[in-house]
C-alpha cells in the first residue's frame, strides 16, 4: 500500500491508498521539529484506533515546509523500510515538466495538483486552492503547470487584520447574512468573504482572456466549500486532489523507472 504525506505550511495530511480508495486520511498540525518517533507514534496510534490494517510498502511525499522533509525521510526509512520519493526532488519524475521561467522553483503542492487534476479533467484548466495562501495553478491541454498566481490566504489575512488593527476582533470566516455589516464582525466577515469572491472571479477571468480560451475552474483545501455556496465559483470541488495528485505521480514513477 501507499502512505501519500502532504505537508503544508499549516496542516501535514497522511493518506493510506490501497490502490483503488483511501482507506483512511489523518491529519496533524505541521511542526519542523517532530521526531519520526514523534510521527510514527502518532500515526499508529491513530491507524490502530480505526482499525485499518496497512502494510505501507511506498511512501510518498509532498512538502513546501523544507525543514520537515528530513524526518519525514526518516520516518519512512525507519518504519516501512523504504525511501520515499519526495514531489520537486530530481529523482521523482513528473508526469509533464512545468514550463516556467528558467531557475524558477515550483512548489511541489502546485505541482501534486496539476497531476491531479490533470487526470481527471484534462488540460485547459485552472486549479485555486484555498490553503494557508491562495494560489491559481494555470495548466496547459497537455498537463503541464504553466505559472499561476499566489494571494493571501483567507485565515492569514483574518489573522494579520487582528493583528495590525488593535481594535478589530479575530473572528471565523463565514458567508455574511448581507453585504453591509451592521456590526464589527459582520462587516469584517462581508470584506473578507465578498471580497475573496471578488479576487477569485477576477483572476479567473483575466487568465481566461490573457490564455484567450476557455478553462474549466477546478477548487480544493478546505475553505473551498464555503466559497462555493450560492456563489458559483468554481466548476468543480475536489476535496481529495492533492492527495490524489500524489497517487498519480506516484504511479507515473512506478511505470517509468
Amino acid at each position: 500500500m501507499l502512505l501519500a504525506i502532504d505537508c503544508g505550511n499549516t496542516n501535514t495530511v497522511f493518506s493510506i491508498w490501497d490502490g483503488e480508495a483511501f482507506l483512511c486520511t489523518l491529519r496533524t498540525s505541521t511542526h519542523h521539529a517532530r521526531t519520526a518517533d514523534a510521527y510514527f507514534t502518532w500515526y499508529s496510534t491513530l491507524v490502530k484506533h480505526y482499525g485499518i490494517k496497512a502494510d505501507i510498502s511506498d511512501v510518498i511525499i509532498s512538502s513546501t515546509v523544507p525543514r520537515v522533509v528530513f524526518n519525514l525521510r526518516v520516518f519512512s526509512d525507519r518504519f516501512f523500510g523504504c525511501r520515499p520519493l519526495v514531489v520537486g526532488k530530481p529523482d521523482c519524475l513528473l508526469p509533464q515538466i512545468p514550463r516556467v521561467d528558467e531557475g524558477t522553483q515550483v512548489g511541489p503542492d502546485r505541482l501534486v495538483n496539476t497531476a491531479g487534476a490533470f487526470q481527471r479533467h484534462g488540460g485547459d484548466l485552472i486549479v485555486v486552492d484555498f490553503g494557508t495562501a491562495t494560489t491559481f495553478d494555470v495548466v496547459a491541454n497537455d498537463g503541464a503547470y504553466v505559472g499561476g498566481v499566489i494571494a493571501p490566504g483567507v485565515n492569514l489575512s483574518l489573522e494579520a487584520l487582528h493583528k495590525a488593527a488593535a481594535a478589530l476582533p479575530h473572528v471565523d470566516i463565514a458567508k455574511p447574512q448581507r453585504v453591509v455589516g451592521t456590526n464589527t464582525v459582520a462587516c469584517i466577515q462581508s470584506g473578507v468573504f465578498w471580497g475573496y469572491v471578488g479576487l477569485v472571479r477576477e483572476i479567473c477571468s483575466r487568465i481566461k482572456s490573457e490564455r484567450e480560451r476557455e478553462m474549466k475552474i477546478v477548487a480544493t483545501g478546505g475553505l473551498a466549500l464555503l466559497f462555493q455556496q450560492n456563489v458559483d465559483l468554481f466548476d468543480t470541488y475536489e476535496d481529495d486532489l492533492t492527495m490524489h495528485g500524489l497517487t498519480v505521480i506516484h504511479d507515473y514513477n512506478k511505470e517509468n523507472f
